[in-house]
């Protein structure tokens, strides 16, 4: 099942699945990433315009256990607002 674009899931890989970013409030260009930035805007952080920040979400990394962290789709099918 296809994830739905900006969905936040817990992943125990070492890896951030194909399709996915770590949690880690990372800075991407908005250019390349329009549909995400449609819906997350720049409420993370970012300048709302060229940039904008990814949710942070290092330190409740921390209180899943061990090897357990956040990680966003970065694909997939666009949700409703309906």
């Amino acid at each position: 099942m296809e994830p739905f674009l900006g969905q936040i899931s817990v992943f125990p890989y070492s890896f951030a699945p194909q399709g996915w970013a770590w949690c880690e409030g990372q800075v991407l260009p908005v250019a390349q990433n329009q549909a995400l930035f449609s819906l997350l805007g720049s409420q993370f952080g970012g300048d709302g315009t060229k940039t904008f920040v990814l949710p942070n979400l290092k330190k409740q990394d921390d209180a899943l256990g061990e090897g357990l962290r956040y990680a966003i789709a970065m694909e997939g099918t666009f949700p409703n607002r309906d």
